[in-house]
This record gives structure tokens, C-alpha cells and sequence, in this order.
């Protein structure tokens, strides 16, 4: 009698145990209902084994179920071990992107900017529960790169509160909540993503003013050729906002500018303008030059302009460089398109490998005994600085004895210099009074950018390899954004095979025919020579 009521026990044991499992994968949420189950079902096993003690020790007397028990104690320790390791690499997570275009891992410039966050960021993605896995996929670098991100996926149907607690008006919408600072990007894309971190992250957003009135790039303008457009909306994407500055009416640099810029100038600054500049670097300006060469040979263009520079310690060549490297032939061009692939030791070009292509540049030198001024970009040793302006004529080769200068040339230099320093022995006392009353509100220093060539940035060219990252490092650069200089994401590739009909059809008679039919045959004639 008492053995069936064990065995009832037992039999009772295990289905309580199998319905414990059953509410594990149906009712996953609910833990301690499957937990409790299970365990209740385990000790009932336990009681009907402890109710059948001598069985068991017989049957473990036996030499079969010895051997049987060193087979399973083997396999049972393996498990262990297969399951320590595993929960050993869970935490310490490693993963390995092999795709051509590195499109499952994010760019320098996410991975710099999570890793200087100093407080917790928020990330909510709101959309519906069959929506999230994209933003799963892309977000969770993000998460896994810092430790202060954490990310939660809401599904606005069943917390319509939160959504318009931050505004939120359609599915899919992501909200990056830094400091009690909100940005929204409804976008998937690590460039949009990051580009919402970075407005987050940055608060205040910098302004950067292009002078006009001198004939130079418009910000404005959409022309491939000579626009600036894209300039715009790149910077944008860093968090500055883009302005127009007629220096001669505004009568000062704005306040609230982070940067100065003058692009392609093609007449020259006056001497009040010119003035006005040296006003606004030595209370602690950022200004950005892109200079191109002049129009016709024996031209002294831009005096006033290059007389200013010259001051900073940065000499301006009347040449034009030529690129006998040919590696302007891997992006299009021609020799008269200087190409730089390597780049002097400077945070602007900081882990910087990408080409860049600088049409018709003029180069950009540094003053030997001006400590301040320093080489940003240079050219392949196979260039030169070429003194004949017109290139009308076809080929040109380097003469030296005619003042061709043998390359590597310089075609970018930068200045950094402290607030008290004067650049010219006659700088106005007004000035200076300026900069003593606000000693403590002035930027701890002057820094100064000058590129022998503005065509690199226009819409047409600022798309060729690393053109808008240079562009855009050296502008953070002068706005004090070092936490932004990097390589940027990129657009996800479009890496699709398009075939032909007849590809199409020899792909078919191969996989289907020729490689079946291989193995059939050698299978064939294996069994042939066997018998």
C-alpha cells in the first residue's frame, strides 16, 4: 500500500514539474508562479526517492549503473564548464564586424562622443511593439559602447502619457533626454541618431558667420560648382547654425559668433573690415580662411588679407600645387587636383586616414620663426608648388631654377595663440581696454585656420572621401568641440547585386545541374569501381 502511494507521489512529482515548465515558456513574466512550481515538483521527486531509498542503493551496487553514473557525472561536467565559460563571456562582451562597409558598428565620432558623456543619457523609443526591432539593432552598440546610456522601448498605444509628456507625434520617434535636455529624431540611421546625441549632449548650440560682400561662397547657394549648401547642412548636423555677415554694415563681428569664416574671397578685404577682424581674434575669435590662388599669373590679389595673415605667421604662396602622385585618378581628377593622404600631428587631423582632393590650390606656408602657426594638411612628396599660374598650356613639369618648389607642400595651417598676445606692435589701446574689463569672459585662446583652397568644400567636392570630415574637424576644432573631431557614420551602402537575365540563367544551370550532377556522377562512379 505504501509503495503505490509513493509511486503516486513520484508520477505526481513529475507532472507538477512539468507544468512548472510549461508556465515557464507560456507565462515567462509571471517568476514565481513557474519558479514555485517547479520547485514544489522537485521536492515531491525528492520524498518518492527518499521513500525508495533501497532500490536506489541497489541499483547504484550494480557495475552497469556505475559506469553509466562515471558517463553521466563526465557529460555533466562539461555542461559546467560549457555553461562557466558562457556566463564569463556573456560578461565580457566581444563582437567582430566583418562587413565590407563596417555598417553593424558605429562610426569614431558616436564612439568619442559616448564615451565623454559625464551623466546619464535616457533613450526612448516610442512606436509599437512589432516596430522596435530595427532600433533594437541600432541602438544597442550604443548601449553596450557606455555605460551611462540606457534605453527603454515604449509602446505609445499603451502609454500614451509618457508620449505626451515629450511631445511625441508619431511612431517611431526616438527622444534623447540629457541633463533635462530633449531632442526627437524619427530615424533609425546612426548619422540621425548621433546627430540628435550631439544637440543633446552640446545644449547650446554654436553659430558660425560666412563673410560676403567680397565675392565670396554663399551658404545659401545649391550650384555644384560654386555652392555651399551642403556646407550648411553638414554643419547642422554638428550642432552649428550658419549665418551671413556683411562686416562693412554690421560694423563688428557678432557676439555670439564661435567662428568666422571666409571662403573664397574674390576681391579684397578693406582696411576697416580688416581691423574689425583683428578686433574680434584678439578678444579670443576663431577664424577660418579658405583662400584660393589667384586668377591670372602676376596678379597680387588679396594684399590687405594676405598682409593679415602674414602677421599670424602664415605666409601665402602665389602658385598654384600641382599632383604628379596620380592618385587624384582614383577620385576623378587631374594633376591640378593635389591629393593628401597622410597628415601632420595635429588634433584636427587626429587618427585621420582619409584622402582629400583640394582643386587649384595655392599653397599655405608657415613663418619658420613664428612658433604659433603650425602644418595641418600637406600634399604626396611627388607634388610641387608650380609659379606659372596659367595651366592652359597642357603638361607642366617642376623647374626650380623658374621657382617651381618641390612638394611636400603645405596647403593648410592653423594658429593658436593666448588672448594677451599682441599680434601687431600698434594694436588700439581701446582694444586692449576691451580686453582687460573682460579678462574673465573671453575665450582662453585665439585659434586660426587657413586652407590655400576653397573649392574642396563646395557641394561638388565636399562629398569626395574625407573633404566634409576635414571640414568639419577643423571647424569644431576652432569652436572648441574637441569631443567632435572624428570620422563621421556614414549613409548605409546600397551593396546589392544587380544580374543580367543571362547571369542569372548560367547561375541556375550551375547550382542546379552541373554541381548536383558533379556529385551524383562521382557518386556513380565510386559505386561502379566497388563492385
Amino acid at each position: 500500500m505504501n509503495g503505490k502511494i509513493l509511486d503516486i507521489i513520484g508520477w505526481a512529482g513529475i507532472l507538477i514539474v512539468i507544468i512548472g515548465m510549461a508556465l515557464r515558456f507560456l507565462m515567462p513574466a509571471s517568476v514565481d508562479l513557474w519558479w514555485w512550481t517547479m520547485a514544489i515538483g522537485l521536492i515531491v521527486v525528492a520524498i518518492y526517492g527518499l521513500g525508495h531509498w533501497r532500490s536506489v542503493v541497489v541499483f547504484f551496487k550494480k557495475s552497469q549503473t556505475q559506469h553509466g553514473t562515471l558517463a553521466a557525472s563526465s557529460v555533466l561536467l562539461v555542461l559546467a564548464i560549457l555553461i562557466g565559460v558562457n556566463y564569463v563571456l556573456a560578461r565580457q562582451n566581444k563582437r567582430w564586424d566583418l562587413t565590407a562597409a563596417r555598417q553593424y558598428s558605429l562610426s569614431d565620432q558616436t564612439i568619442q562622443l559616448l564615451e565623454s558623456l559625464e551623466s546619464p543619457i535616457r533613450i526612448m523609443v516610442f512606436g509599437q511593439e512589432s516596430t522596435f526591432q530595427p532600433f533594437r539593432d541600432s541602438l544597442a552598440e550604443y548601449e553596450y559602447t557606455s555605460d551611462h546610456v540606457t534605453i527603454e522601448y515604449i509602446d505609445v498605444d499603451r502609454n500614451p502619457g509618457l508620449a505626451r509628456q515629450y511631445e511625441v507625434q508619431s511612431y517611431g520617434t526616438v527622444v534623447f533626454d540629457y541633463n533635462e535636455r530633449i531632442e526627437r529624431v524619427v530615424s533609425n540611421q546612426e548619422q540621425d541618431l548621433t546627430n540628435a546625441l550631439i544637440k543633446a549632449v552640446e545644449g547650446e548650440e554654436r553659430k558660425a558667420y560666412f563673410l560676403q560682400g567680397h565675392g565670396e561662397r554663399d551658404p545659401a547657394n545649391t550650384d555644384q560648382r560654386v555652392g555651399y549648401s551642403n556646407v550648411e547642412a553638414a554643419f547642422l548636423r554638428d550642432n552649428i547654425s550658419v549665418e551671413t555677415l556683411i562686416l562693412t554694415q554690421a560694423g563688428q563681428v557678432p557676439s555670439d559668433a564661435s567662428i568666422l569664416i571666409i571662403a573664397g574671397p574674390s576681391n579684397d578685404l578693406l582696411p576697416t573690415e580688416i581691423a574689425l577682424i583683428e578686433k574680434y581674434l584678439s578678444s579670443g575669435g576663431k577664424l577660418l580662411v579658405l583662400l584660393d590662388p589667384p586668377d591670372e599669373p602676376e596678379t597680387t590679389d588679396q594684399d590687405n588679407l594676405i598682409t593679415f595673415l602674414g602677421e599670424w605667421g602664415i605666409e601665402i604662396g602665389n602658385d598654384i600645387v600641382v599632383d604628379a602622385s596620380g592618385v587624384g585618378q582614383l577620385l576623378g581628377t587631374d594633376a591640378a587636383t593635389p591629393v593628401a593622404a597622410s597628415y601632420p600631428q595635429h588634433p584636427i587631423t587626429d587618427r585621420f586616414e582619409l584622402l582629400t582632393a583640394f582643386p587649384l590650390a595655392r599653397s599655405i606656408k608657415t613663418n619658420p620663426s613664428d612658433e604659433r602657426a603650425q602644418i595641418v594638411v600637406e600634399t604626396s612628396p611627388q607634388s610641387w608648388a608650380e609659379s606659372n599660374l596659367d595651366l592652359s598650356g597642357g603638361e607642366v613639369s617642376m623647374e626650380e631654377d623658374l621657382g617651381d618648389v618641390p612638394g611636400p607642400i603645405s596647403i593648410a595651417v592653423s594658429v593658436t595663440a593666448e588672448t594677451n598676445q599682441n599680434v601687431t606692435e600698434d594694436t588700439s589701446s581701446d582694444v586692449n581696454q576691451t580686453n582687460d574689463e573682460n579678462t574673465e569672459d573671453t575665450p582662453s585662446e585665439i585659434r586660426l585656420v587657413v586652407f590655400g583652397d576653397s573649392d574642396f568644400a563646395s557641394n561638388g567636392y565636399l562629398g569626395i572621401q574625407g573633404n566634409a570630415d576635414l571640414l568639419l574637424n577643423t571647424v569644431n576644432w576652432l569652436a572648441e568641440q574637441e569631443n567632435l573631431i572624428s570620422i563621421r557614420p556614414r549613409a548605409p551602402e546600397d551593396r546589392r547585386i544587380t544580374l543580367t537575365q543571362d547571369q542569372q540563367f548560367r547561375i541556375s544551370i550551375i547550382t542546379l545541374l552541373l554541381i548536383p550532377g558533379f556529385i551524383v556522377g562521382s557518386g556513380i562512379f565510386v559505386w561502379w569501381r566497388r563492385r
